[in-house]
């Protein structure tokens, strides 16, 4: 029994010697830690003193090489309205395009980084098939398909002097700019009949390496410009015409227009006056198309007596569906234009009803 509380004594010295190495060895790591993160943090200071608030250093951008750099979309202009607009804008106009196919896209970074939708809209765009597998899963495979699609895209384009703001890895990548900067490109070469917004522009993080060192920086990049420098590619309409040097003759187009819906509205006993601001939300335009067509359209099918910028938008884009089912073309116009009090746009779509419609009693 003597030799117990020396035993026990022995114990706890040990385990002291054990835990105090023990805290000792956690106080060295925890030290350790803070070391490495504040080497971390002092390098990413160094190497990102332009870097905006919110935005990471992605892990690759350390293997960047030398002179090479790496360009993605600034958080913030994620949230810019015009630029959401344009993203909606492609969007309608390739599900559009590719209805017949059954493809749906829901999102331009995850839906057309791996080539697929996007041969399928060159090839309906084109009239031209493309020698590509058609389902791939692979990375390989995907790159290749790609390359063979924007080879197609670039041979097109370069010789009407487009700039090729696009490639396999940035599209591969999921740069959203990228493939922004690629569907405007041949929404515009093959004069979709969509109005892309105007004057988008988006700010994008720029990385660079210098000498082992990363830089980098916001530069600005213009996605879209005026409907008129966009279009100015292709022939100009009678509008753009009309209203850049003729514009002393716009009030008899006015007029006749006008004169024109009257002649049906009247059947209605309503009357118009003002071209940008009555047709603004939809309305006359349904109605307008009922009487052409010579149908009732039924008052569930749209908002009599609109209340929002939605319920208008609505409205304008079941008067263009009724003028498609009436075998016209979908106006290029956008609904939202129309209820933006557009005038050019309202205009465009009124001409377009007048010159299918102006012998009909």
């Amino acid at each position: 029994m003597s030799g117990t509380p020396a035993a026990s004594g022995n114990k706890m010295k040990k385990d002291e010697s054990f835990l105090g190495k023990l805290g000792g060895t956690l106080v060295r790591k925890k030290r350790s830690k803070e070391v490495s993160d504040l080497h971390e943090e002092g390098k990413n200071a160094i190497n990102a003193p332009l870097l905006p608030t919110g935005t990471d250093i992605h892990p690759e951008d350390t293997l960047l090489e030398e002179n090479a750099e790496r360009i993605m979309l600034d958080p913030t202009s994620r949230d810019n309205l015009k630029f959401k607009d344009l993203l909606k804008v492609l969007i309608d106009w390739i599900n559009s395009e590719l209805e017949e196919d059954r493809i749906i896209v829901k999102d331009l970074e995850e839906d057309c980084y791996d080539g697929q939708v996007l041969q399928k809209l060159f090839e309906k765009l084109s009239g031209r098939k493309l020698n590509v597998a058609e389902v791939t899963q692979s990375e390989i495979g995907q790159k290749q398909k790609l390359q063979t699609v924007l080879e197609a895209v670039n041979d097109m384009l370069r010789p009407h002097g487009w700039t090729i703001e696009w490639s396999v890895d940035s599209i591969h990548s999921k740069n959203l700019v990228s493939i922004v900067y690629l569907l405007v490109a041949l929404a515009m070469h093959f004069q979709a009949p969509i109005r892309l917004p105007e004057h988008v522009s988006v700010q994008v993080v720029v990385v660079k390496k210098r000498e082992g060192i990363l830089q980098t920086g916001l530069v600005t990049k213009e996605l879209t410009s005026t409907t008129e420098m966009m279009m100015g590619r292709f022939e100009r309409d009678a509008f753009d015409t009309l209203l850049d040097h003729a514009p002393d003759k716009l009030n008899v187009v006015k007029t006749s227009l006008i004169t024109f819906v009257n002649k049906h509205l009247n059947k209605l006993n309503l009357e118009v006056t003002e071209l940008e601001s009555q047709f603004a939300d939809g309305v006359y335009l349904i109605l307008l198309m009922g009487l052409l067509e010579d149908y009732f359209v039924p008052l569930y099918n749209f908002f009599l007596t609109p209340e929002n910028f939605d319920q208008k938008v609505h409205n304008v884009a079941f008067a263009f569906e009724l003028m498609q089912d009436g075998g016209l073309k979908k106006p290029k116009a956008r609904p939202e234009d129309v209820v933006n009090l557009n005038l050019k746009s309202t205009l465009r779509v009124l001409y377009n009803l007048f010159t299918n419609y102006k012998n009909s009693e």
